[in-house]
């Protein structure tokens, strides 16, 4: 299990006494906030009078370069008033890649400003801010279509391939807890035809770009009328319309999904609108995600967020792709 108890304690102390990497003194308060691809931690510096939070990376998952794009590209944003996110802090000698030995290993660390909120789930209202999710959305797909990457700039390509078929980042969802071998062949049989619809949609520059690839409420944060981006570890050149099928992550079979839906492509509407063909497609990249999030449930064991859905989640994929082979899901709302 890579997130033990005795596993953090020592990824603690070995961020700790990197601390002084971003000019914090030592004694700042340190915790732990999140679990997930990777440990994300708070820190209180109290004598610089500022909150930072420093992003620990799993190891084996993404390169030097590719963390680096991703703060490169959270700074283009910011600097063209894109997305209100936090700014990354680079590092007292300039950098935006830090690393600190933990004990036994490497890792990479970043650090980012701290941003108030709260998800806008426990806001209230979650169907008013998933208009303004479709908003950001489409003028971060813009800001994408438009924009020249520095050189170097590289982070993953998330299609069928890489999303659940044979090379994919996130393991294979055949290993699924608790699927049985009933599931298993209607599981067979959806991802045979996403690989054929998704082959047939095609990567054209109009549908397929730089996007975040996980802005689920989780990763939102509402204070006022203020709707902020987090966690851009995911953001890499995949379908426009994937981001939101991401954004209901871990919520696909809620009642309400449909309401989102609407919600988040009039808000798109509002700055320039999602293309029928495009929009036609949030069904299947929807059960393309959840097919993705089954697979990194199996795989992530050991996090949280997989401990609390289990073979439940399983159980619902199965469902889905059901109502998905006899066209019953997201019906009429594209």
């Amino acid at each position: 299990m890579l997130y033990d108890d005795a596993f953090l304690a020592r990824l603690e102390d070995g961020l700790r006494s990197a601390l002084p990497t971003w000019n914090i003194d030592k004694t700042s308060d340190l915790s732990l906030l999140t679990i997930s691809e990777n440990a994300t931690f708070l820190v209180d510096d109290a004598k610089a009078g500022r909150r930072l939070i420093l992003r620990v990376h799993r190891p084996a998952y993404h390169s030097d370069d590719e963390i680096v794009s991703e703060l490169e590209w959270i700074e283009a944003l910011r600097a063209a008033g894109i997305i209100a996110t936090p700014a990354p802090i680079h590092a007292a000698d300039g950098q935006l890649l830090a690393s600190f030995f933990d004990g036994e290993t490497h890792r990479n660390a970043v650090a980012f400003e701290f941003m108030s909120g709260k998800a806008p789930d426990e806001a209230g209202d979650l169907t008013r801010w998933y208009g303004h999710l479709g908003e950001i959305s489409a003028r971060l797909h813009a800001h994408s279509r438009a924009w020249s990457p520095p050189k170097d700039f590289t982070r993953k390509t998330w299609t069928f391939d890489t999303i659940i078929g044979p090379n994919a980042y996130w393991g294979d969802w055949r290993a699924a807890l608790g699927l049985d071998a009933t599931g298993r062949a209607i599981l067979e049989r959806v991802a045979a035809q996403l690989h054929r619809e998704t082959a047939a949609f095609g990567t054209a520059p109009d549908r397929f770009g730089l996007i975040h690839a996980d802005m689920r409420a989780a990763n939102l944060l509402v204070d006022g009328d203020r709707l902020g981006v987090i966690d851009f570890d995911d953001c890499g050149f995949s379908w426009f319309a994937y981001d939101f099928a991401a954004s209901i992550s871990f919520m696909e079979t809620e009642p309400f999904i449909p309401d989102l839906t609407a919600a988040w492509l009039e808000g798109y509407a509002r700055v320039a609108p999602l293309d029928p063909e495009q929009a036609a497609a949030l069904p299947m990249l929807v059960m393309l995600r959840r097919m993705q999030l089954t697979a990194w449930i199996a795989s992530h064991s050991e996090t949280p967020t997989a401990q609390s859905m289990g073979p439940a989640y399983t159980a619902g994929t199965v469902d889905l792709a059901d109502r998905y082979l006899a066209a019953d899901f997201l019906k009429g709302v594209a």
